[in-house]
């Protein structure tokens, strides 16, 4: 089916499917051939004033920013200025953590496929000005190993923070200053703010989160806007209009040209982000795919080869995916509510089936019956910035706990319940029930030996966990 035909009432469809799963505003694009060919939005920009979504109102994007760090990188490699597989140190040397031989191993390859093994959820704030990612940079001095480099992927923004410090070395300049000049500038990308101060002079979606003791599927305006501004190249503030991230991805889909025809990235760096540099640990995975490239997520799927990224702050959720076969780029941007994944799965996933035949994978499900285990092997405490996981056995099974940690618990992000564990497969388990306000189930699994008969590693929402006890 062309593409035309499966955007036929695209916004009332995206209005439809936004009250059905409860999303308070979202909008969409849709990126063909060497174009943005249609835009929806649908909703209310913020439940306390009550404006509406338009297509010109910015969405944070959250993690998707690392494909735009990536892509920063991505162009100093054309200049020569960069190699990939050279120790960060050579280029940064303030680059430090806990363990001095690790530091100076790590490469810009690892950084950007997640596989530099230092603690990545570091959440601290460290102002406004243009010293932010510097200070979180001599932050990292102190910071712990979660495993060897290169030997697994988890995910980590702190690794993107130090690729941002690593431009502004190279560029002379703060990252935010040169993300406008090397990137937004030659896309003609005029609805992006890279902070606070820009998106207030347009209209913004502020971010939706469960109302505390509220009744279930109740939302209220986040506490905060967004993450400090350290945290930039990793995700924390560049917000912008559904058709400007398409406009972004048709980069990546036209051997790194701008609609105008305008170079901005290489096609050799291009093929280059999109080739698997890691598999991802467990079962198959919507939103964590595959693989990683630099930093591409490689789906699961039936049919053509799909790239994306997804992107969550406080309260938002951005889904980016590229077809770089059909040259299709989808977008769609959210402000919270009950079910944002529901919502992607629903219109991005119908999209690409109707456009490219594609199949997104559905979320793992338990077997039945449950793969039997032994709860004793996985009991325990298993612990790393930010984030607490307790493994309880109870009756036969175990009992999952999640606790917030440090920044992370000062930001009041919200804590999911404890849940029963089953299992799934011989190295992991899955929670039996769905969390309240989706389907969508939680898998875990277990990797490595502590040499006590029990698992060095959880890995779960893509981050590997070392057990504490």
């Amino acid at each position: 089916m062309a593409i035309e035909d499966a955007l036929k009432d695209l916004e009332p469809r995206l209005a439809s499917a936004a009250s059905e799963h409860g999303v308070v505003g979202a909008a969409m694009a849709v990126a063909v051939g060497d174009h943005v060919a249609d835009e929806a939005a649908t909703g209310v920009a913020s439940l306390r004033t009550g404006a509406p979504v338009t297509p010109d109102t910015l969405f944070q994007i959250g993690s998707i920013t690392k494909v735009w760090t990536g892509t920063l990188v991505m162009q100093l490699v054309d200049e020569g200025l960069l190699d990939l597989d050279k120790p960060v140190q050579a280029l940064l040397p303030e680059f430090l953590l806990a363990d001095p031989d690790v530091a100076s191993a790590v490469s810009v390859r690892q950084l950007l496929a997640h596989t530099g093994g230092f603690e990545g959820d570091v959440l601290d704030d460290f102002g406004r000005g243009d010293d932010a990612i510097e200070q979180y940079l001599a932050a990292l001095a102190s910071k712990a190993q979660v495993h060897p480099p290169g030997a697994m992927f988890s995910y980590c923004n702190a690794g993107f923070v130090v690729l941002g410090r690593l431009v502004e070395r190279l560029r002379g300049a703060p990252y935010n200053t040169t993300l406008r000049s090397r990137l937004i500038a030659p896309l003609g990308l005029e609805a992006t703010a890279t902070s606070a101060d820009e998106a207030i002079l347009r209209p913004a979606a502020v971010g939706h989160v469960p109302e505390p003791g509220g009744e279930e599927g109740k939302h209220m305006v986040a506490p905060v806007w967004s993450l400090g501004r350290a945290m930039d190249p990793a995700g924390a503030q560049l917000a912008c209009a559904a058709r400007d991230l398409a406009a972004f991805a048709l980069v990546h889909l036209n051997d790194g040209k701008a609609t105008d025809g305008t170079q901005v990235l290489s096609s050799e760096s291009v093929a280059a982000m999109q080739q698997q540099q890691v598999a991802t640990p467990g079962p198959a995975d919507p939103v964590l795919g595959r693989g990683v490239g630099l930093p591409w997520i490689l789906t699961r799927g039936e049919g053509p080869a799909v790239i994306g990224h997804d992107g969550g702050t406080i309260g938002q959720n951005a889904f980016l995916r590229v077809v770089p076969s059909e040259g299709l780029a989808l977008v769609l941007l959210t402000n919270g509510g009950k079910d944002p994944l529901g919502l992607f799965r629903e219109m991005v996933g119908d999209l690409l089936y109707r456009a490219a035949g594609i199949t997104i994978p559905p979320s793992p499900r338990p077997p039945d019956p449950p793969v039997p285990f032994e709860p004793r092997r996985y009991a325990g405490v298993y612990e790393r910035e930010s984030t607490r996981l307790e493994l309880v056995e109870e009756g036969d099974g175990l009992q999952m706990s999640v606790a917030h940690t440090g920044r992370a618990a000062e930001l009041g992000l919200p804590v999911p319940p404890t849940r029963r564990l089953v299992g799934f497969d011989a190295d992991s388990l899955i929670t039996a029930d769905p969390l309240p306000q989706s389907d969508e189930r939680t898998t875990l699994t277990f990797l490595g030996d502590d040499g006590s008969g029990h698992p060095r590693y959880l890995h779960m929402g893509g981050r590997a966990t070392p057990r504490r006890g």
